[in-house]
């Protein structure tokens, strides 16, 4: 834990705490809701060329999902066959099984480590703060005194559950919101071919993907409504950036067609 805090943890606080303190210069309100904005959108940077990697090995698979699902009528009962025939498929069309996996190993490290940064400085009280930080980040960083933990008056450091007799509104809001961008962000990586769904009841990996559109986004809510709002800005940031970047790659996906339905209720 500790070689993971100096790799990871140490030196996303050092650029957390100086996008704040350069913003701080400036005047900007709310510093500290912004730097974790600016953060998210720091890491989504640098993470842009694996995950572009995993988007585009994740469409050639489902490219190839109705002729794997071919290979499986051809040689039902026979898994050696069918192993040697799915590994020529992938072969011919260039795809490597294995290549969506390493970029979601690679980034899983800095977005846990961005999560535990995030959920240390927005649980911390004003003199925790200032000594936790200031014990991290280098010289020319070292905080004077303990930031604003409100972004446009909501604190950061409070769950929307804790928040739901005072602000009602954000208490519901936050985690509607925060479900309602991952559900967006789940569906686009799915395709919505009609070849797709064929004999979706007894396919696991199309059960699992209809599972998954609905089932993800709800936990993801519910988990926004119990951790600190500073977290659920962090992951709406991040999950936003992620819908702009899967659109570039892969297009709507699974969001097709609904996207097609909702342009037809608008011209009725």
């Amino acid at each position: 834990m500790e070689l993971f805090n100096v790799a990871i943890v140490n030196p996303i606080i050092n650029v957390l705490v100086a996008i704040y303190q350069a913003l701080l210069a400036i005047g900007l309100p709310y510093p500290l809701g912004f730097s974790i904005i600016a953060l998210t959108i720091v890491i989504r940077i640098v993470l842009y060329p694996l995950i572009s990697a995993q988007l585009r090995a994740s469409k050639k698979m489902q490219d190839l999902a109705p002729h794997i699902s071919n290979l499986k009528d051809k040689h039902k009962g026979d898994k050696k066959k069918l192993q040697e025939a799915t590994m020529l498929l992938y072969k011919e069309h260039g795809v490597n099984p294995a290549a969506g996996c390493l970029p979601t190993l690679i980034q899983l490290p800095v977005i846990f480590g961005l999560y535990n940064v995030l959920n240390s400085v927005v649980h911390k009280n004003s003199s925790e703060l200032v000594s936790f930080i200031n014990g991290i980040v280098i010289d020319p960083l070292k905080l004077t005194s303990a930031w604003e933990s409100t972004f446009f008056t909501i604190p950061l450091g409070q769950s929307p559950s804790q928040l739901l007799s005072s602000a009602p509104i954000i208490a519901i809001g936050v985690p509607l919101l925060t479900g309602l961008l991952q559900f967006f962000q789940t569906k686009m990586l799915f395709s919505s071919k009609p070849g797709d769904k064929k004999k979706r009841n007894d396919d696991f990996a199309s059960v699992f993907q209809a599972q998954s559109t609905y089932i993800f986004p709800i936990m993801i809510a519910f988990f926004s409504f119990t951790l600190p709002v500073g977290l659920s800005l962090y992951w709406n940031t991040f999950s936003i950036f992620g819908i702009i970047q899967q659109y570039k790659i892969v297009g709507l996906g699974g969001l097709e067609d609904l996207w097609q339905k909702t342009k037809k209720l608008r011209k009725n």
